[in-house]
């Protein structure tokens, strides 16, 4: 029924681009007869001449006069068509219906009613539209639906149009907030020959005129910037879209925005400092608050961040000593707990399952630190410690909603732990890294001491009380049937 009225609809509009076309009117014209100002401004015009242009949301005809509605990005107006005032053109308002585009000009009134009007002198339609738009009541109401027509979601919906309004700010803050303390915004590849700086599953992608195999990555540019250390910058960051061939969920998507920065001459604690100030500028800046409501949790990003360590956290809460567990022991608690894992996972994959298992119930914002050596390949073993990491997590409302260390130099060490990855990888273990020969060589170079961090979009998701799909202006879909 509803497809039958569609497809009727359409028919009478197409009918009407027809009319159009033999009166010898451009239904689609490329250049506008006056230029145009925001709504907004020309609201605060009365007694002034103006010209508008936006789309129509509302027809109403009364005889000799007809009233609409014109919006565009920045307001809405109410419009005032009259045959007087018109001639002959008044006609044409007949072949035009709600969704169309349209410039108009004339003096800016108040009605009797208070409402500021444009008592339209002359008109031109820039587009006119075939499909009608849903109700702004109800909307789509599908969720695959709306995200598929994601262009009429956002039309019907303001407040998801101030989400992304907001996410822009998000991205903003972080980059003034980076640029004040000294840090150079770079670009590094998007297509990698080796895929680094993260255990995940990268796309491949075939490069035709070098005919090779190549990798969307996975981090951003960390082992690039990491040799960007090598090569005499000091303070780095980069903010793009990073790619993991992964699971969907709440929380995660295969093609993301991420923010990484390398700060040369400090470690972890440094980065740890600098990271609470700027979550704390950033939120402020978005969202005007610091107190949030995420998960089941209440987060107060104000004051300051406590420390919570991995090997203790995770022996209170499931009663394993991680430091001296051996992997059985490890495997065995996961399916006492009903934790799924692979068979081909590695110690440090089956003791992060387990971590994210025990994660869940805390609110934070905490600073996780003392990660074993195993789950953290790429960054420094603590001097006294040799078995655990300088490396940090931030946890808000039970999930990782950021990652640092202090970076690996030693490229003695670091080709082992490559070489073991690689090991992991020719065991079935498509998440391991890769083995990076020109990394390495860079670092024989010599890399100062340097810290790194990265944070994604979830961090806005988790802000916002928002799904990360629902804070994505175009999810991925499947192809729509047919």
């Amino acid at each position: 029924m509803v497809k039958l009225g569609l497809q009727k609809i359409r028919k009478i509009r197409l009918e009407r681009v027809k009319e159009l076309c033999r009166l010898g009117i451009n239904p689609y014209p490329s250049k506008l007869e006056k230029e145009p100002e925001a709504i907004k401004s020309a609201r605060s015009l009365l007694g002034k001449k103006t010209a508008v242009a936006g789309r129509m949301t509302a027809l109403r005809e009364h005889g000799n006069v007809v009233f609409g509605d014109l919006k565009d990005e920045s307001d809405q107006i109410q419009l005032f068509f009259q045959k007087k005032a018109l001639g002959e053109s008044f006609k044409i308002l007949k072949l035009l219906d709600i969704g169309d585009f349209v410039l108009v000009w004339g003096k800016v009134i108040q009605t009797q009613a208070g409402e500021v009007t444009v008592d339209v002198d002359g008109f031109q339609l820039l587009t006119k539209s075939i499909r009608p738009l849903p109700s702004t009541w109800h909307g789509l109401k599908d969720p695959e639906e709306r995200y598929r027509q994601r262009y009429v979601d956002l039309l019907l919906n303001e407040d998801l149009k101030g989400l992304f309004r907001k996410k822009a700010v998000f991205w903003q803050s972080m980059r003034d907030f980076l640029i004040k303390e000294g840090f150079l915004e770079v670009e590094t590849p998007v297509l990698e020959n080796t895929a680094g700086g993260a255990d995940a599953r990268p796309f491949v992608t075939h490069h035709e005129a070098l005919d090779m195999d190549l990798y969307l990555r996975i981090s951003m540019g960390e082992l690039w910037q990491k040799r960007l250390m090598v090569a005499g910058f000091e303070k780095t960051f980069e903010i793009g879209r990073q790619f993991r061939n992964e699971g969907l969920s709440r929380e995660h998507l295969q093609d993301y925005s991420q923010m990484e920065f390398y700060w040369a001459y400090a470690n972890y604690e440094d980065s740890m400092a600098l990271v609470e100030k700027m979550y704390k500028y950033v939120a402020e800046k978005t969202f005007g608050k610091l107190q949030f409501e995420a998960n089941g949790h209440k987060i107060d990003l104000s004051g300051r961040w406590g420390k919570i360590d991995y090997t203790k956290s995770l022996k209170e809460k499931t009663g394993m000593d991680i430091s001296k567990a051996e992997i059985g022991e490890i495997r065995k608690k996961l399916d006492e707990l009903k934790v799924d894992y692979d068979k081909h996972d590695s110690k440090g994959r089956l003791i992060d399952a387990l971590w994210k298992l025990v994660r869940k119930e805390i609110s934070g914002p905490v600073f996780l630190t003392g990660h074993p050596v195993e789950v953290s390949p790429l960054a420094k073993r603590m001097e006294k410690a040799p078995g655990f990491v300088e490396r940090y997590q931030i946890i808000i409302a039970g999930s990782e909603m950021g990652n640092g260390y202090s970076e690996l130099n030693n490229p003695i060490d670091q080709a082992e732990r490559f070489k073991e990855q690689q090991a992991m990888r020719e065991r079935g273990d498509e998440d391991a890294q890769m083995y990076d020969k020109d990394f390495v060589r860079a670092l024989e170079y010599g890399m100062p001491p340097t810290t790194g961090f990265g944070v994604s979009e979830r961090l806005f998701s988790f802000l916002a009380a928002k799904p990360i799909r629902e804070t994505v202006l175009f999810p991925l879909l499947k192809p729509e049937n047919d």
